[in-house]
């Protein structure tokens, strides 16, 4: 059953690989992640299940605010509960 943005917001883990979806929708910014993030499509997928690697999305996002802007209204969650998923995973 798909998840709605209440479900989202609540679900750290959830939210990060909604997140990565959106990231990654457009090449553009999929480059500039990886770039960023020093992730490569391998470590990505293999990495799905680490807290660390779920939050990369989340911290890519919040060190670009017309992307958490963009992101947060694609996933129909604010920009504070972006930034609290990336908080609580990477605790």
């Amino acid at each position: 059953m798909p998840q709605g943005p209440a479900q989202l917001s609540a679900d750290p883990e959830a939210l990060a690989l909604a997140a990565l979806a959106w990231v990654l929708a457009c090449e553009e910014r999929a480059v500039r992640f990886l770039a960023l993030t020093g992730l490569d499509p391998a470590r990505l997928r293999a990495g799905l299940a680490d807290r660390a690697v779920l939050a990369a999305p989340l911290t890519f996002l919040a060190d670009h605010e017309p992307d958490l802007l963009r992101a947060a209204e694609a996933l129909a969650v604010s920009p504070e509960e972006l930034v609290a998923a990336r908080n609580a995973l990477d605790t």
